[in-house]
Parts: C-alpha cells; sequence; structure tokens
C-alpha cells in the first residue's frame, strides 16, 4: 500500500494565531492557492491515487475537495480524522491560553486535554488505530489521507511505534509512506514534501 498523508492549506486560525484544534477555521485565499498548486502538480505528475480519506473539518475537507476533484478520485469523508479535540483551547488567543490552562509539568496520557476537557492522548491514538484500520481495509493500494499536523503526526506515530516522534507538516506538505500487507513493515518515502509551492 502506498500512502500519502497531507494536511491542508493554510487557515483563517493561522493567521489569527489561535489554538485551531476542533476550531473549525475554513482555508484562507493563501489556503486554497496551495490546494489548487498541489491539484496542478499531481494532475502534472499523477499520484494514480485510487481513493482519497479526509477529516470532515472545513480546512482539511475543502483542501481534499480541491485536489480530489482536480484528479477525479473518489473521497470518503470521516470523523475520524478530525485534529486533535483540545477542548476549551479551540478558537482560544495563545496568550489566553497559556494564563487560563497552564501546561502542567507532568499529564497522564488517560488524562483530558485540559482540565476543562478535550480528548486524552489514549483516546486520540486510539483514533487514529481506527482510522488506520478504516484505510487499511477500505481497499485500494494508492490512498491519500488529507487530516491535520497533530493528528497525522498521531497516525504516524501508530504505525512506527513511536512514542515521543514529531514529524513537520507545512501548509499543503505531505508525507509518503509505503505499507507492506504481509509484514507490519512501514517504509517513510518522503515527510514534509511540497513540490508544488515556490
Amino acid at each position: 500500500m502506498h500512502l500519502t498523508l497531507l494536511r491542508h492549506g493554510r487557515s483563517r486560525a493561522d493567521d489569527e494565531d489561535v489554538h485551531e484544534g476542533r476550531y473549525d477555521s475554513p482555508l484562507t485565499e493563501v489556503g486554497r492557492a496551495q490546494a489548487q498548486a498541489l491539484a496542478a502538480h499531481w494532475a502534472a505528475h499523477p499520484p494514480e491515487f485510487d481513493r482519497a480519506y479526509c477529516s470532515t473539518l472545513a480546512r482539511a475537507h475543502e483542501t481534499a475537495r480541491i485536489v480530489t476533484d482536480a484528479l477525479a478520485v473518489p473521497l470518503v469523508p470521516s470523523d475520524l480524522l478530525r485534529e486533535w479535540d483540545n477542548g476549551p483551547l479551540a478558537g482560544l488567543g495563545r496568550e489566553e491560553a497559556a494564563r487560563r490552562y497552564p501546561i502542567p509539568t507532568f499529564r497522564h496520557e488517560l488524562d483530558a486535554f485540559t482540565a476543562d476537557g478535550g480528548e486524552s492522548q489514549a483516546a486520540i491514538r486510539a483514533r487514529a488505530l481506527l482510522a488506520l484500520e478504516l484505510i487499511w481495509t477500505g481497499g485500494g493500494e494508492r490512498l491519500l489521507v488529507v487530516s491535520h499536523g497533530g493528528f497525522l503526526n498521531s497516525m504516524l506515530r501508530e504505525l512506527l511505534r513511536m512514542e515521543r516522534g514529531w514529524f513537520e507538516f507545512g501548509d499543503t506538505s505531505f508525507a509518503t509512506l509505503r505499507l507492506n500487507r504481509r509484514s507490519h513493515t512501514v517504509l517513510v518515502t518522503g515527510v514534509n514534501l511540497c513540490p508544488h509551492l515556490p
């Protein structure tokens, strides 16, 4: 299986400098242009995707629509691919968030994201595995997943059996992997790729 993990384009929350997470921020015009540039690049260099999956949050769903419409690839939206549920931090300015919800020195993986709610790391990991299972069993060998930086990292950590690794995902950048259906081998062939951007 060839798997491409794509982060959405630039969103309004990026410009607002607020915590995003479940804040359903749309793409900016810059974000749309980034997605259109990627669609044009892939149209010229076809990745031959069999199917695409995307988060149901607006910024990822719109990015996915722009790309899949251009490539005529079937798209499956799924709530499993939404960004981490960061509870009351969603849409909150960073200074106010730091004041109201300081990062604790230790947070158990079973604890909520904040004192006032949000997903635990254990819940995020479980959801990442369910998302991977959806993709693994959905058919096709060349698959695109359009999601969010945090959640794409969660999926990669589960695939690579890592706890603390972090992979960079810029606007409309993507990672490429090959998974073997007869072993647990995962070959990472590229990270933070953005050949469509200057």
